[in-house]
């Protein structure tokens, strides 16, 4: 599992754009699985979770991305799992790492 979180200033859709853009046009064999949108008065939450086929381990992983924006300010965060090989050990080449990193450098992109 890797994890990345940040908390950042900015508009709530615009990052939420960047994020889906990055993340899409990231690998050909990048998938988005399903999204879910939520707003309560100010505040807007967006999760979406795709997963991806990596050739070097023969295996997918996930990515789970939560956005949540109450006026300028806005909490990312981005977990990997998956990648692993094997039924008793959890074996990982880095996929859940090669995941988040897209996150993370996209967010530093932005700030």
């Amino acid at each position: 599992m890797a994890k990345y979180e940040k908390t950042i200033s900015g508009q709530f859709e615009k990052v939420l754009y960047r994020l889906e853009n990055d993340i899409a046009g990231s690998g050909i064999t990048m998938n988005l699985v399903d999204k879910s949108n939520y707003t309560s008065g100010d505040t807007n939450v967006a999760v979406r979770v795709y997963d991806k086929y990596f050739m070097r381990n023969g295996n997918r992983a996930s990515l789970s991305l939560t956005v949540v924006g109450n006026g300028r300010d806005i909490f990312v965060s981005a977990i990997g799992s998956g990648g692993g090989q094997g039924i008793l050990f959890n074996f990982s080449l880095g996929a859940e790492s090669d995941m988040v990193a897209i996150v993370e450098k996209s967010v530093e992109r932005m700030v």
